[in-house]
Order: C-alpha cells, then sequence, then structure tokens
C-alpha cells in the first residue's frame, strides 16, 4: 500500500496494519504501511514513528533501522524486545523503544493455562487415544489443590494468575527481577527460586529474555523442581535450557508444556518434539482474536500521544 499524501511534509509513520484498518488516527500525520516486505513503502530516512511488522523474524524487521536517522519511536507489538536489543545501539539520540504491554496480557494468559490444564489433564494422550478408537479411562491430576509458581510477574503474569483465582489452587507464589508487593500478595526476587522451586507442583514462565535470564532454567533451577511438576513456557525459548530440559523429562521425573522453544523454530528431527511428557505449541501466546483489537487500540493512542507532543506509554528504552 502506498504512503498515504506521499507529497506532504507531514511526519511519516510506518505502520505494520494498513492504516485505513484503524480508526480515528490522528490527521496530523502521515502513514504509509510495511510489513517487513521486501520493498520499502517511502524512503526510510523520513520515517519518525517506526511500528515494528509482528512474528517476521529479526532480520527483516531491522534491516530498515540503519536508513532512519530521523526515527523517533520504534513501537512493536511484542511484550519483548530481545530480537531488536543488537540495533539498539544505531538508534538516534532521544530515539524511544516502546513495548507492546497489555495486547497480550489476556491471549497469552489464557494460553499459559490452557497448556497447563492440557498436560496435567493428558489431552494430548486423549486424542491420540480418540485416533486410534481407543477407551484409555482412569485418574489423571487436576489443577486444584496445586501449588504454582509464577516466574515473571509483569502484566503477563498478573493477567496468568487472575485466571488462576477460579481454580483453587493450593498457593500461589510471584517472582520478579525485585521484591515487591502486588495486590494480591507478596512478589519475590529471582534470588528466591532456590527454596521456592521445591514447593512447586506447576512453574509457569512469563518473563522477558535478557541476559540476566538466559538459561535462567538450567540443570540446577530443574533440577530443585520437585519429582513429577510440571514446567511451563510461554515466554521466550532461549529462557530454558534444552539440552537439561531433555535429559530431566526423558526420564519422567518433570513434564513440560511449551509454547516457545530453542532453537525456535523446532527444527524437523529434534528431539524435544517426541519427548516424553512434553506438549508444544508453535509461539502461539499472542496471536489470537484477541490480538488486532489491542494492537488498533496502543497504536491510536500512541500515535495521538506522539502527535501531540504526550509522553508514550510502555518506553523500555530511550536511545543515549
Amino acid at each position: 500500500m502506498p504512503a498515504y499524501d506521499s507529497e506532504s511534509a507531514r511526519p511519516l509513520v510506518w505502520l505494520p496494519v494498513p492504516p485505513d484498518e484503524i480508526d480515528g488516527l490522528p490527521q496530523s500525520l502521515e502513514y504509509a504501511f510495511w510489513d517487513a516486505e521486501q520493498d520499502y513503502p517511502t524512503d526510510p530516512a523520513r520515517c519518525v514513528f517506526y511500528g515494528v511488522p509482528y512474528m517476521k523474524g529479526a532480520d527483516p524487521v531491522v534491516r530498515p533501522l540503519l536508513q532512519m536517522p530521523n526515527v523517533r519511536v520504534l513501537q512493536t507489538l511484542t511484550a519483548g524486545i530481545d530480537y531488536l536489543e543488537a540495533s539498539l545501539p544505531t538508534l538516534p539520540s532521544g530515539a524511544q523503544l516502546c513495548n507492546a504491554r497489555g495486547v497480550h496480557d489476556a491471549s497469552t494468559a489464557e494460553l499459559a493455562l490452557a497448556l497447563t490444564l492440557a498436560a496435567l489433564r493428558d489431552i494430548p494422550g486423549f486424542v491420540r487415544d480418540q485416533d486410534a478408537e481407543r477407551w484409555n479411562t482412569g485418574f489423571r491430576p487436576a489443577l486444584a489443590d496445586r501449588s504454582v509458581l509464577i516466574v515473571g510477574y509483569g502484566a503477563i503474569g498478573a493477567a496468568i494468575e487472575d485466571r488462576l483465582t477460579p481454580f483453587e489452587c493450593a498457593r500461589v507464589a510471584r517472582v520478579a527481577r525485585s521484591a515487591r508487593e502486588s495486590e494480591r500478595g507478596p512478589v519475590h526476587p529471582l534470588a528466591a527460586l532456590p527454596d521456592l522451586l521445591p514447593d512447586a507442583d506447576v512453574v509457569m514462565l512469563a518473563l522477558p529474555l535478557t541476559s540476566a535470564t538466559r538459561s535462567l532454567v538450567n540443570g540446577g533451577f530443574l533440577g530443585r523442581m520437585k519429582d513429577g511438576a510440571l514446567l511451563v513456557n510461554v515466554a521466550r525459548g532461549a529462557i530454558v535450557d534444552t539440552d537439561a530440559l531433555l535429559a530431566e523429562v526423558t526420564t519422567g521425573r518433570l513434564c513440560a508444556a511449551l509454547d516457545v522453544t530453542d532453537p525456535e523454530p523446532l527444527p524437523v528431527g529434534h528431539p524435544l518434539w517426541h519427548a516424553p511428557g512434553v506438549l508444544i505449541t508453535p509461539h502461539v501466546g499472542g496471536p489470537s482474536s484477541a490480538f488486532m483489537p489491542r494492537v488498533k487500540r496502543l497504536l491510536r493512542d500512541q500515535l495521538h500521544r506522539f502527535a501531540a507532543g504526550d509522553p508514550l506509554r510502555n518506553v523500555v528504552i530511550t536511545a543515549g
């Protein structure tokens, strides 16, 4: 789609959603649609607000950045920004990187709960039994009366706990980068994990990938989890040491439900595909019917703030 009024002197915005599909955009800005295609819709040097395309991989979406000397805002449609970190030093001084906090909370929390229930109640086993026309009844674990540990208590972690509330869990413990109080109780620091892990029946990962969290879930972390515990990852695959996880699930001591993996996409023939007690979904925590309405609301709000010179929401980094 070509830029609107391409000869205009209005500040130029690149959007990953066609502008005519977002009601109420400020008229003081010019818009172009770009979703990581090979050809650019306009000269990247004119872009001052870059809406980063969603789920296109790091290389395509960072490609225009070196040609954007005037960019003032990078607005992602993801909660995590790890795929942009290598490009941050190239941003002009003062440029702001904003994430999509609030866009993925509902959808990702839903999937976290769905993966937990499916893994505990052995829904994959029932599907295989149905395919084989096999009636295989018996007792399976429930979420009720279980102890849950949420590692990463930001917006998504809090949304997960919202959805756990009706399931009569014995207790929910919360961990974030640093200690604080929440409406539901204390949030423990990452340093408290060794003491919290042995009591958790379900460990749910919802934290960002950073240098501090890469391979956080290693052999030592997994070794402190109780026998029969379930690891649920809706964060980033590289937070988990895949080899260490394979060693635990292969013995049957732990189970896992993973929306993200390392490597990702998981290649054909990788042992994680057929590891016992492992349920895998292909990074679909965000992509759901809840995604686009929230994206449009975020972009519209941010662009009105930008046009008015007001502070933006969700500023993660300001380039120095």
